[in-house]
This record gives C-alpha cells, sequence and structure tokens, in this order.
C-alpha cells in the first residue's frame, strides 16, 4: 500500500518555504530586512532487501525541512532628509537595548524621545559611548546614547586670536593700518578689538590693541596692549619671536571678567603669520576661539558614528559614539522580530568597538538601508514551490486512487 506521510511531508515542507516567500514579499519595504530561503533534506530510507549483487534496495520516505538560511547580504542604500537615520556600510549590525538585554540590529531608522534618547522605532535603546567634555573614550563601558535637544552651550572668553596678513613695505614712515577682530567676554558679549599698526621705521611698525571705550569701566587700564614688529630685509617677522602673552583689558563694563587672551603671531609651526612686502596692507582668515552662548539646533553623525551636536553660536560638541557589533556566525543569530537579532553559541558573542574599525562597516548618516528582498526571485521561487506543493497534493490524490481501487478489490 502507498504511504501517505511521502506525500505529506512534501506538503509540510513547501508548506513552509511558501510561508518563508510570503514573509520575504511582506517585508519588501522593511528597513534592512533580510531574506531567507528554505532548504530541505530527505529522510530516512526503509532497506526492503538486496539486489542480487548484494546492493541494498531502500525506499524513500519523504522530505523534511533542513533549515532557514538567511541571506545577510546588504541591501541598497537610499537618501533621507532625517539626521537620525542610519545605514551601515559594511558588515556589522547596531547594537540595541532591549529590555535590559543587548541585542543587533540593521535598522537605522532612529528617532529621538522627548528627551533626546537615541531609540529605535520599537522603543529600545541605541547604544554607543558618551563623550565627556567633547572626548569620547571607546574604552568605556555601552551607555545609552542622548542628544542634548533641551541644553545652552554656555560662552567662552577668548583666550587667542591671530590673523594672517600684510604691511605694506612702501607705506611712508607715519602711515596707519588696523584691523578688527570680533572677541568675546565670560558672558559672551562681543566686543569689537582693534589692532592699529603705524609704521615709524623702515621695517619697523608700532601696534596699539584697543577695544571701543564704553566697552571698559572708566579708569580700567589695558595691560600688555602695545608692542613693536621687526622685520627682516625680505620681510620676515622678527619679533617678537613668540607668541604675544597676557594681554588684558580689566574692568569690563558688562560686568564679565577681565578679559585676557593671547595673539598668535606664529602658527603651530612656528611660520610667522603676518609679513612685510611691497603692496597693499591686508588682514585676512582672522580667527579666535571666543563665542557667545547657544542653543541646540541639530546634531550630525560622520562616517566613524561621532555624533556632533550643532549650536546656534556656530560652535559644534561631540556628545558620543555609535557602537557597532561583528559576530563569527551571523547565520548563527537568532531573529527576534521588530528587525533585532540575538546571539548564540551558534553565532558567538559580539565583538564591539567603532564603526571602520576591525571590519565593521562604516556610518553613513541621513540613510537607510533597504530591504535585500529581490521580487522576482521571490517570484519565480514563489511558482517553483507553488508547483512542488501541487505535485505532492497529485500524489496524495493518486494515493487515495490507488487505495480505493485495493479496497474495491476486496469487495
Amino acid at each position: 500500500m502507498p504511504s501517505f506521510s511521502i506525500a505529506l511531508t512534501g506538503l509540510e515542507a513547501n508548506s513552509v518555504a511558501l510561508n518563508t516567500i510570503g514573509n520575504n514579499l511582506a517585508n519588501l519595504n522593511t528597513t534592512a530586512f533580510k531574506g531567507q530561503t528554505t532548504s530541505f533534506s530527505d529522510l530516512f530510507y526503509q532497506n526492503i532487501g538486496n539486489t542480487g549483487s548484494g546492493n541494498a534496495l531502500q525506499v524513500g520516505l519523504g522530505t523534511q525541512v533542513a533549515g532557514t538560511n538567511t541571506n545577510f547580504t546588504g541591501g541598497s542604500l537610499a537618501t533621507t532628509t532625517n539626521a537620525t537615520d542610519m545605514a551601515l556600510n559594511g558588515s556589522g549590525f547596531f547594537v540595541v537595548n532591549h529590555q535590559g538585554i543587548q541585542q543587533l540590529t540593521r535598522a537605522g531608522n532612529f528617532q529621538l524621545d522627548q528627551s533626546g534618547n537615541l531609540t529605535t522605532t520599537g522603543g529600545d535603546s541605541v547604544m554607543g559611548y558618551a563623550a565627556a567634555n567633547g572626548v569620547v573614550n571607546t574604552n568605556t563601558p555601552l551607555t545609552a546614547l542622548q542628544i542634548p535637544v533641551d541644553a545652552t552651550q554656555g560662552a567662552q572668553a577668548t583666550q587667542n586670536f591671530g590673523f594672517t596678513g600684510n604691511l605694506d613695505a612702501a607705506t611712508a614712515i607715519g602711515g596707519p593700518f588696523s584691523t578688527t577682530i570680533t572677541m568675546y567676554d565670560s558672558l559672551g558679549t562681543s566686543h569689537a578689538v582693534s589692532v592699529n599698526f603705524t609704521k615709524t621705521a623702515d621695517n619697523t611698525w608700532n601696534y596699539v590693541i584697543s577695544m571701543p571705550p564704553g566697552d571698559m569701566t572708566t579708569g580700567s587700564i589695558p595691560v600688555n596692549t602695545t608692542g613693536t614688529l621687526t622685520f627682516n630685509s625680505s620681510g620676515a617677522l622678527v619679533t617678537p619671536a613668540a607668541n604675544v602673552a597676557g594681554i588684558t583689558f580689566p574692568g569690563m563694563s558688562d560686568g564679565a571678567s577681565a578679559m585676557t587672551f593671547n595673539w598668535k603671531l606664529y602658527s603651530s609651526s612656528g611660520a610667522p603669520q603676518i609679513g612685510q612686502t611691497v603692496g597693499t596692507s591686508t588682514a585676512t582668515t582672522s580667527n579666535q576661539d571666543g563665542f557667545a552662548s547657544g542653543s541646540y539646533k541639530d546634531f550630525s553623525v560622520n562616517s566613524a558614528g561621532v555624533i556632533s551636536a550643532s549650536f546656534s553660536n556656530g560652535q559644534t560638541q561631540t556628545v558620543g559614539q555609535i557602537a557597532v557589533a561583528s559576530v563569527t556566525n551571523v547565520e548563527g543569530l537568532t531573529i527576534e522580530g521588530g528587525n533585532n537579532y540575538q546571539t548564540t553559541a551558534a553565532s558567538g558573542a559580539a565583538t564591539v568597538g567603532a564603526p571602520g574599525a576591525g571590519g565593521r562597516g562604516s556610518i553613513k548618516d541621513d540613510t537607510l538601508e533597504q530591504s535585500n528582498v529581490d521580487i522576482s526571485t521571490e517570484f519565480a521561487n514563489l511558482i517553483v514551490t507553488q508547483r512542488a506543493f501541487e505535485a505532492n497534493s497529485k500524489t496524495v490524490t493518486t494515493f487515495d486512487t490507488v487505495t480505493q481501487e485495493t479496497i474495491n478489490m476486496i469487495r
């Protein structure tokens, strides 16, 4: 008598394959979804004898699902306009905290809650490394990342200023030149600080650093605000031979602390910033390190996963760094739903570190990874699996017909 169980194993196995294909198609638009395929293996065989040459006569008893394989190939990357959207360009996973359990995900469609916590759409905390005073230490434990959405950055008084420029060697004795640089006191108030040059001899210029009289209280006397610049016959600065330190304006009228700053006459490599040649006197590329207070505006993430918050005063501050994990055997991960994966003994423990290092992928901000499901492949697989299901159904009806004929013989 035929065995209905053989055909039933085929129906059951191909039903699983149809479910897998259906799940792939259902997730065509799921962020960073990884498509799966179902693989089969035959069941055990019944030995019904041997041939004359001694070969075994075996009859198979059906099929079974051997496994579901996940395709971890990266999906295409689509640009968005949302700073909280991130994609991994390469291998690895974002690390999230799901109800106190560390899990992994490829889906970077993150969002901010009302407190500025960076979370997944399911509410899991996105993990990384926090910054202390703008510096990230990746040797510290992972922490939930938070963006300072309600923060105000305090003012910073100017401590250094400088500019590149040229003093016209053809200027007559007594000829002036001046430039103005905006600087900030400890309260964030801006002051138009002027540097006034007067040529006193060939290759020699006196300077006076000043600010508007109303910016200081009456009787306040500036310190170290005058001096002399001398140049050699080639126009290179000779003296001062170092930066001018300790320029001080006491008694600020707005109640701020005394302004004390340095004039960077030389670059970090020791090259003079000011020269003297024949030509128009100029002062370009001025810079200073003070700023007013500012409120949070937005944030950005670079390829190394470093998160920088921007403020209304034009300043940026590093607030953290995204963590990325890698595992030895990605096929060993279990799928937890909600775009999350969980490590197992088969996958091996996750190795967590900075993006772009240790074989881990880099970060692309304002970008999302798409599903890697190929609709044409799925439709082709759907047809093949459907035909296999129909063939096993036909086997059942054939077995039924044979069984009925045998019963009729008994009658």
